[in-house]
């Protein structure tokens, strides 16, 4: 039976499969799949929410802050990565909302990993 493709607009036999059809993605890693989880999404925000929706870099006026009360683009960093230790991926010790920017200078080692726990256990001791 012939039908009209969705993804290109010819008209194919039903039992072929388009070249234009999307590929589903396909996680490389187990750090990826993790960040699709609900899991993930939950904790993130719950992580989010104890620091106030603000970067924590930035409110501390450190490392080229430009505005220090700063709550756009935020992201949840794990301080140690997700592929060196799995089992610290939901630790709340392990996590602290930052920015774009400064999660770009935590991801490279601009921002030491000392100073972003420092200031994680800042957080937690607030609580």
């Amino acid at each position: 039976m012939l039908r009209s493709c969705q993804y290109c607009g010819r008209i194919h036999d039903s039992k072929y499969i388009c070249s234009q059809k999307p590929q589903r993605k396909k996680y490389t890693t187990e750090a990826d799949k993790f960040r699709w989880t609900s899991q993930w999404q939950k904790k993130r925000e719950e992580i989010k929410q104890r620091d106030l929706y603000l970067c924590q870099i930035c409110i501390r006026k450190l490392y080229n802050t430009i505005t220090k009360y700063n709550a756009e683009d935020l992201e949840v960093h794990h301080n140690i990565p997700i592929n060196k230790d799995y089992n610290k991926k939901l630790d709340n010790d392990n996590l602290l909302t930052v920015c774009h920017y400064h999660h770009e200078m935590c991801e490279n080692g601009k921002i030491p990993r000392q100073e972003v726990q420092n200031i994680i256990k800042e957080q937690e001791n607030k609580q």
